[in-house]
């Protein structure tokens, strides 16, 4: 099996992109990760929604994760509103890492090994300079573990 086996659409984010908007797009279709596309449409990096979650929550709930308990629940819904005039790239990670990006003909143990070195639920799959989709953590495990 090979990674085109697997590789599914998958939606992309542009760099320059309203962080609101990744939020949204993370949150309407349940993902646990959006693929960054530069202006070229090559893929930048991997946004984890937890990414974007670390820019809306406030810095002193990071800090001392007990001060989050005493912000009443009216004002915690309001903690995403933060995201205003933030971008993607602003959300993406300050330490450069391996892109997460392999070819089609990668193999399922090839994938699982760079999904495992880059820490990302997917790899984007690339051919000749154009982004096929992704293979997702979820649909690699099911897979396997269905052979």
């Amino acid at each position: 099996m090979r990674a085109r086996d697997l590789v599914s659409e998958f939606p992309t984010i542009p760099l320059d992109a309203p962080a609101a908007d990744a939020a949204r797009i993370v949150a309407d279709r349940h993902l646990l990760a959006l693929i960054v596309v530069d202006a070229d449409g090559s893929p930048a990096g991997v946004l984890p929604a937890t990414a974007v979650l670390r820019q809306a929550v406030p810095r002193y709930c990071l800090d001392d994760p007990a001060l989050a308990r005493v912000v009443d629940e009216a004002h915690a819904d309001a903690f995403l509103r933060s995201l205003a005039g933030r971008t993607v790239r602003d959300c993406m990670p300050d330490d450069p890492r391996e892109l997460p990006v392999t070819d089609p003909d990668a193999t399922v143990l090839e994938v699982a090994a760079l999904m495992a070195r880059t820490s990302s639920p997917l790899v984007a799959v690339m051919d000749e300079g154009r982004l096929l989709g992704a293979v997702l953590l979820t649909r690699l495990l099911g897979r396997v573990l269905s052979s």
